[in-house]
């Protein structure tokens, strides 16, 4: 059996892939190691993954944030070691996993695009280049908390439509204090302006909230994908809630540019089960 899991900070996907080619799934609390203590992820193995495995695992592959030290590395590893100890455990960030999920063995430039965004030039094997990521607070474009940011800026600075404002108002009746407060003293400031990403959504045909997406999305073009060398010539792979409800947007932004892009999936889950079939 091999054991798949997708982590992010607020949810995990697990896949369970056996010989007879069936697949059993989970879906638990997610785990980000510089926010979460290691006994937190081995409580969820240990609770929600253990009874359901019935045979022996050979492989487990993780894929997470907050694994670019070696020291969170060695920590995950040491969890599932002590469930699964014939096991070959790999542990890889979660860049890797969309590059794996949108490309395969293809080479090509997987993005995410979710609260927070990133981007890879991957080979087919590994990943070759990666634009800084710098965080949301000086970059992140494309991402839920780059649309929000801009969002709540337009509102307060009385550069959106009036329309828009009073339904923004009515739906989000905080003052300018209350905003600051939950953005600069509260937990999760990013994912709290990514929240706001789903009222431009809602109302992505007002011209207003089309253009703020489609300016979003260029300077992501801009300031990512365009950095890689021979970006028009590779096919370019999206995944994350951003880039999946955007995803006409997105496409126009690119068509505009020149570029071409091929997959677009909510999640990496189902992109890795295929991609990992191969190791049973």
């Amino acid at each position: 059996m091999i054991i798949i899991a997708d982590s992010g900070g607020s949810k995990i996907d697990w896949r369970l892939l056996s010989k007879g080619q069936t697949v059993g799934q989970a879906n638990t609390s997610g785990f980000n190691p510089y926010y979460q203590n290691i006994e937190y992820l081995r409580e969820i193995v240990k609770e929600s993954l253990v009874p359901q495995v019935n045979e022996s695992v050979s492989k487990i592959f993780y894929y997470g944030t907050g694994v670019s030290s070696e020291k969170n590395v060695k920590l995950i590893q040491s969890v599932f070691a002590e469930y699964f100890n014939e096991a070959n455990i790999e542990v890889g960030w979660d860049l890797l996993a969309a590059a794996r999920a949108l490309c395969g063995r293809e080479p090509g430039i997987a993005c995410i695009l979710g609260t927070g965004s990133n981007s890879c030039l991957y080979d087919g094997e590994k990943i070759t280049d990666n634009v800084a990521n710098l965080g949301w607070i000086l970059a992140d474009e494309g991402s839920g908390t780059y649309l929000g940011k801009r969002l709540v800026f337009d509102y307060f600075r009385n550069k959106m439509p009036e329309s828009l404002a009073r339904q923004f108002h009515s739906r989000f009746p905080w003052t300018r204090e209350e905003i600051l407060e939950k953005v600069y003293q509260q937990e999760k400031p990013s994912a709290f302006l990514a929240s706001f990403s789903k009222f431009i959504f809602q109302h992505v045909k007002e011209p207003y909230c089309y253009q703020l997406a489609y300016n979003s999305f260029s300077d992501f073009f801009e300031n990512n994908v365009m950095k890689y060398k021979n970006y028009k010539d590779l096919k370019v792979h999206f995944t994350g809630s951003v880039s999946f409800y955007f995803s006409d947007v997105l496409r126009q932004v690119a068509n505009d540019k020149g570029i071409t892009v091929k997959n677009i999936l909510e999640g990496p889950i189902a992109g890795l089960t295929l991609y990992h079939q191969k190791d049973l």
